[in-house]
């Protein structure tokens, strides 16, 4: 599994479908930050990832944070809002009323069972279909994708993905218009195979010079020490194992793996560690034996001495804390 494979399984990411807009101009709405409705849309998760998808026409898109001039959102592309600011989708670039945050049909959405909740908003002007989800997954203890995303992310498919995006949107569709059992899973999982394309093209189009963690797997020294890190968690690195495996010296992998990760490789070892034995503390059938012994502590001492300096808290209270992992009763 590659690196960006286990740190989502690692992270518990889920998504799910909530509204599907028709929308005639002029037309503007205002999404609520998750801070505020996150705990509604999805209240068993730690961070709350909106996103919408423009299925037919064209709209603007902005956000509240202020980080990026109004964005064109046409057919076939994704927006994504990684750290779930507050933001706008409007018929024109610069409407004349932003609406106020209205929090009621989140409330009335998440009391339905539908595939979608259909809304119709606007005049009588050129049309426009948008579809409105979420994603869900761990911030804490250790959630490298999270910081490595910018505010807001609109995906422009090139020709090669195009054609992916193209069939999860129209499979989606056509679980709203002819619903069967287990339409909601479905939707879910076509959700979630559209957050990792866009991941995958939001990878693609990185500059050579950018740096962060995501840039960090693209390079061949770090992406290998990440690599190691993450298929093999339990065995005993040192910085001079993993400088041997990268064809390194100490010094040059700290500075350079430092210089995308933001730490050094012992620290990143650690946390995600740590992260991964939240992920299995969240299942009653593992103990914090095993637990420890997974993620390469041979004293259960010394990783409840562990845990509890990194996530700020000891495995039994997290383990109670915890929402049931996924698919769990």
């Amino acid at each position: 599994m590659d690196v960006l494979s286990q740190v989502l399984s690692a992270v518990r990411f889920e998504a799910a479908f909530y509204f599907k807009v028709n929308a005639s101009a002029p037309w503007v709405t205002t999404n609520p930050s998750m801070d505020e409705i996150g705990s509604i849309v999805m209240p068993h998760v730690q961070h709350v990832i909106p996103f919408h998808v423009m299925i037919d026409g064209d709209a603007w898109a902005w956000s509240a944070a202020g980080d990026t001039e109004p964005q064109t959102l046409r057919s076939g592309e994704i927006m994504i809002l990684p750290q779930g600011a507050e933001h706008f989708i409007a018929s024109d670039q610069k409407p004349n009323m932003i609406p106020k945050v209205d929090v009621e049909p989140y409330r009335d959405a998440a009391k339905r069972v539908t595939p979608y909740n259909h809304v119709q908003i606007g005049g009588d002007g050129r049309p426009a279909t948008f579809v409105c989800g979420y994603f869900g997954c761990d911030a804490r203890p250790f959630n490298p994708l999270l910081s490595a995303l910018p505010g807001m992310m609109i995906v422009r498919p090139t020709d090669s993905t195009w054609a992916l995006m193209q069939n999860l949107i129209v499979s989606a569709l056509d679980e709203d218009e002819r619903p069967e059992a287990g339409s909601q899973t479905v939707l879910a999982k076509l959700s979630e195979l559209m957050f990792v394309q866009t991941l995958r093209h939001y990878i693609e189009t990185l500059s050579e010079d950018s740096v962060g963690w995501i840039s960090g797997l693209r390079d061949e020294r770090v992406g290998a020490v990440l690599r190691l890190i993450h298929t093999r968690p339990a065995e005993p690195w040192t910085l001079d194992k993993l400088a041997k495996e990268a064809g390194m010296s100490r010094s040059a992998l700290a500075d350079r793996f430092a210089a995308y990760t933001g730490e050094p490789p012992s620290r990143y070892l650690t946390r995600w560690r740590m992260q991964l034995a939240s992920s299995l503390l969240s299942n009653s059938s593992v103990s914090i034996a095993e637990a420890a012994e997974t993620v390469g502590y041979s004293s259960e001492a010394a990783f409840k001495r562990a845990f509890k300096k990194h996530v700020g808290e000891t495995p039994g209270r997290a383990r109670r804390a915890s929402p049931p992992a996924i698919g769990q009763a």
